[in-house]
């Protein structure tokens, strides 16, 4: 689909038009007019449940990335009766099944932190998602993802390594939680059978406390053993799952960032753009 330089967006609030700037730094910025002024910026980003994979676009209100710059103030977007600025961002990616898109909204607050309107809000994301919706269908759009994977993989493979090895730790202490409480309640059903036994064959009043279930009683302990044990070897076993997720992004980064390099080393371009990386 050819690139569209100018958008044409109903909204609650009326006809905003954005028209879309040359592509800079892995970039599309659309100033806005019409019930709107100010801009939209959008760019690549990672797919929001697949860290590896550069197949989802974000547009945030203002001139910049608003995950790495802070606009100024009076350089938000903002109502053409207004004066209030408006930060807020939306992510547009591919379905976990089927063709279709979902997005993602980050909610829109006003410069000073507070809640819009419902009907600045839908004016605002209108405003987003058409934008986004006009970058992903760009013919340039490999060139904009490849530009975002370039500037980001190497803070994500920081984070993501981090990551692997926090939930590597949480594991350990999961399990050690989940061993310690097997080994208690088989000590502590031990004690309340033989307290029954003794009960049963000399019934004393001062035995009874410990047998019924109380707060801060043998039993009342004994039900929470149950399921403490099963409860921390499942959090365990989450915890190595994600653990193993993440470390399997860093490698698909890693790799991607190996084969981005040999096609820059070999002036590699996209067949539908036919420009260079």
């Amino acid at each position: 689909m050819p690139t569209t330089d100018a958008l044409t967006i109903e909204t609650p609030t009326g006809t905003v038009r954005a028209t879309a700037g040359p592509r800079s730094n892995g970039a599309i910025v659309f100033e806005l007019h019409g019930a709107m002024h100010g801009s939209v910026h959008v760019t690549g980003v990672q797919h929001p449940r697949r860290w590896d994979q550069f197949t989802a676009v974000r547009a945030c209100l203002g001139p910049v990335d608003a995950f790495e710059t802070t606009a100024p103030d009076d350089a938000l977007p903002r109502l053409s009766r207004g004066r209030t600025g408006y930060h807020g961002s939306l992510t547009r990616y591919a379905a976990d099944y089927g063709d279709h898109t979902e997005v993602s909204v980050y909610p829109p607050t006003t410069a000073a932190g507070n809640e819009p309107t419902p009907k600045t809000t839908a004016t605002l994301t209108a405003v987003l998602r058409a934008c986004a919706d006009a970058v992903a269908q760009r013919d340039d759009l490999p060139l904009i993802l490849d530009a975002a994977r370039l500037r980001k993989t190497p803070g994500l493979l920081r984070f993501l390594s981090w990551a692997a090895a926090n939930c590597d730790a949480h594991a350990v202490r999961c399990a050690a939680q989940s061993q310690a409480a097997r080994q208690e309640l088989k000590t502590a059903m031990t004690l309340w059978w033989t307290i029954v036994q003794f009960f049963t064959a000399h019934p004393h009043p001062v035995l009874l406390p410990l047998l019924v279930d109380d707060y801060g009683t043998l039993a009342r302990r004994l039900h929470v053993l149950v399921w403490e044990g099963p409860y921390y070897a499942e959090r365990a076993a989450e915890e190595r799952a994600l653990s193993e997720k993440y470390r399997a992004e860093v490698d698909s980064l890693r790799a991607q960032q190996q084969r981005g390099r040999a096609r820059r080393r070999g002036a590699q371009g996209y067949p539908v753009t036919k420009e260079k990386v």
